[in-house]
Formats: C-alpha cells, structure tokens, sequence
C-alpha cells in the first residue's frame, strides 16, 4: 500500500504534501486509526524530506494539524455516544486496545491525553475515551494541541534521524 501512495505522490507532487494530515488524520481517528500504522506517516514524510519535495517543518505542522483533527472526532464521538461506544462491533473488536486505554485514562486522567499521543495501538482511542468521562471542552483542546506538537517534535527527530542515520 505504501508502494502506491509513494508512486502517488511521486507524480503529483504539488497535491502530495496534503498526504501529511490526511495521514495524521487517518492514524488517529477513531475507528480509522485502528487500521492505518502511524508508520506510513513517518515513510510518507522521510520520502517527502530526502527527496526535497517537502520542508520538513511545514509537513510536522500539517501533521500536528491533521492529527488534532482526528483526535477531536474521537473526542466529539465519545462525548456523543457516551458509554453506547464500547458496544460498537469496531470496539468489540478491539476490546483489549480498549481496556487497556480505558485504564490508562482513568489512572493518569489528564495525563493520558499525551501518553495515549505516543503508544501507536490506542492512540486513536484515547480521544473518545477522554470524551465518554465527560472531560471539559475548555481543557480539552489545548491539552490536545500541546499533546500534538509534542508529537509533531518527534516526527521531526525521527524524520530527521532517519535521513541523517541512511542519507549522510
């Protein structure tokens, strides 16, 4: 799949960069970000970076957006559906990713809006399980956008890493 997302991108190179937060996006919404690895992401932009098709900084803040976005659907869904979303086959499903989300939440509270940012496997759950315990709005976001530009950071050093590590 990747193969064809980089043969993609590779012949319509002034749309490919919109990859970066339709990606983020993907990784962590809820439901999708169960089925999309957050490795595609990093391959996307290490790609976009050693070839110079893409400033690195502009694609981490493209992905700190996408991924907000997506963590604000799940956020929004939990508050939504309350309790009902763990009867979801999707959830049902995945229903150790879930407990094991579910406990983390109630164990760090706040906190586990950016623990939950860097573990891949419930990442997409985190957001609607903050959203079912009826977690502020208010607090919510920025939380969310400092949890995400921590992870944007990390992007960059892993983006980085790799193109220094493979490409001297």
């Amino acid at each position: 799949m990747i193969e064809a997302i980089l043969a993609w991108a590779s012949e319509h190179r002034d749309q490919a960069l919109w990859l970066v937060p339709l990606l983020a996006f993907m990784e962590t919404c809820v439901g999708v970000g169960l089925f999309v690895p957050s490795l595609m992401l990093v391959i996307v932009c290490s790609v976009f970076y050693a070839n110079d098709w893409a400033n690195l900084w502009l694609m981490a803040g493209m992905a700190l957006v996408g991924s907000s976005l997506g963590d604000h659907v799940g956020y929004y869904v939990g508050r939504a559906l309350g309790p009902k979303v763990e009867e979801t086959r999707l959830v049902q499903r995945h229903i150790n990713k879930w407990r094991r989300t579910e406990n983390l939440v109630r164990r760090y509270g706040p906190w586990a809006i950016f623990i939950g940012r860097f573990i891949p496997a419930i990442r997409s759950l985190v957001p609607a399980m903050v959203g079912i315990t009826d977690f502020p709005r208010w607090r919510y976001t920025p939380l969310d956008l400092a949890a995400c530009s921590l992870w944007a950071l990390g992007l960059v050093a892993i983006v980085r890493g790799a193109h220094e590590v493979f490409l001297p």
